[in-house]
């Protein structure tokens, strides 16, 4: 049996409560002083920040006391729409009007309306069977003339686990398909010498890198220079040296393989044991990118974006036909997997990837 709890806005105060718990893991909702509402998921192994009706962004995760979140110039969300204005979280679902930068041509924000997207509802789901809890939401985007979709998210967690398990759903609601653009943008935290590991061939033509440099970038000197030599090796940035010029940002587009049972891998191997991971499957998302980011201000790693579109904008990725046509009435769904591993879980994953890859 599933207990359901709906929770409302009015629920989220300035100080912490909590809502439900049992012996092994508590929920309470707070607010931040931006006015942002918040629900703290707490194990004995993990504690999760979800923003309930802020795209159910994931703003924290963190995992027997380590925290995975990238490293950011925002200490709490702001509440805004603006993408680069609240920048921070570990986890937030991009689309779905398109992906990535605008073109010349699109008339939608960077990476879409869907990471600060005002969810109009928000539940809990207790399975105490399975052990396993539930932050769950929706949120219903119709413009006249252009679309009209419910997207329900939700992040779920074990009582026991070191991991979140992040489905999304999204139906078309209108009579006529619908172009349907996502990625998922999980932010890890980049950890010195950590070692990239991966279900892909490590070659040029499946690892490329993105040579071209966004309007809202501003290169470092040598970033040039650097990108010319992973396009040749793209091995080079495998082992996350302090003294690579990730700086702002090296993209990357990479042709991940499933193995039979149709997941896909990809991992942050920890110099002091252990892992970071996320998981997909790519006949749900078969596009891969890669994001890493490491500044003064901003520590960022993108380990795998499980995608169905680039991130060059709604006209550019729906001419080189990355996109879903979700047809009238349908739902589109996708299921992630992201989080730790402990020392003996991420050699057995190191060798899943390496059969998976062939090596």
């Amino acid at each position: 049996m599933t207990l359901h709890i709906d929770l409302a806005e009015a629920q989220f105060g300035p100080v912490e409560q909590t809502i439900v718990s049992n012996d092994r893991i508590a929920v309470s909702t707070f607010r931040y002083r931006s006015g942002v509402a918040a629900l703290r998921l707490k194990t004995a192994r993990a504690d999760i920040v979800v923003l309930p009706y802020k795209g159910q962004q994931i703003w924290r995760a963190v995992f027997d006391g380590r925290d995975l979140t990238m490293g950011s110039m925002f200490e709490e969300p702001v509440n805004t729409t603006d993408y680069l204005r609240t920048y921070g979280a570990f986890f937030i679902h991009c689309g779905l009007a398109g992906v990535g930068a605008p073109g010349p041509k699109d008339n939608h924000p960077l990476h879409g309306e869907l990471p600060n997207a005002p969810f109009q509802a928000a539940w809990l789901e207790v399975d105490e069977m399975e052990s396993r809890i539930s932050i769950c939401g929706s949120y219903q985007h119709t413009v006249a003339f252009s679309c009209n979709y419910i997207a329900t998210a939700k992040v779920n967690l074990g009582f026991d686990e070191t991991w979140l398990t992040v489905d999304l759903a999204v139906e078309n609601k209108r009579n006529v398909p619908m172009d349907l653009m996502y990625l998922g943008h999980a932010n890890f935290r980049p950890v010195d010498f950590g070692r990239l590991i991966y279900a892909a061939e490590y070659d040029p033509a499946s690892v490329r890198v993105r040579t071209s440099i966004p309007a809202h970038i501003s290169p470092a000197e040598g970033y040039v220079e650097f990108i010319e030599a992973l396009e040749r090796e793209p091995v080079l940035h495998h082992v996350l040296r302090p003294d690579l010029a990730f700086d702002p940002e090296v993209v990357f587009a990479i042709d991940m393989i499933a193995g039979l049972d149709g997941w896909t891998h990809a991992m942050q191997k920890l110099p002091q044991g252990g892992a970071d991971f996320i998981s997909y499957q790519p006949l749900q998302a078969p596009l891969t990118g890669r994001w890493l980011c490491r500044t003064p201000d901003q520590q960022g790693l993108g380990i795998a974006f499980p995608a169905t579109s680039g991130v060059e904008g709604y006209h550019k990725e729906k001419q080189k036909g990355c996109y879903v046509e979700l047809a009238a009435r349908d739902t589109w769904t996708i299921t992630m997997r992201m989080g730790a591993l402990n020392a003996a879980e991420a050699d057995a994953m190191e060798d899943t990837i390496d059969h998976i890859a062939g090596r």
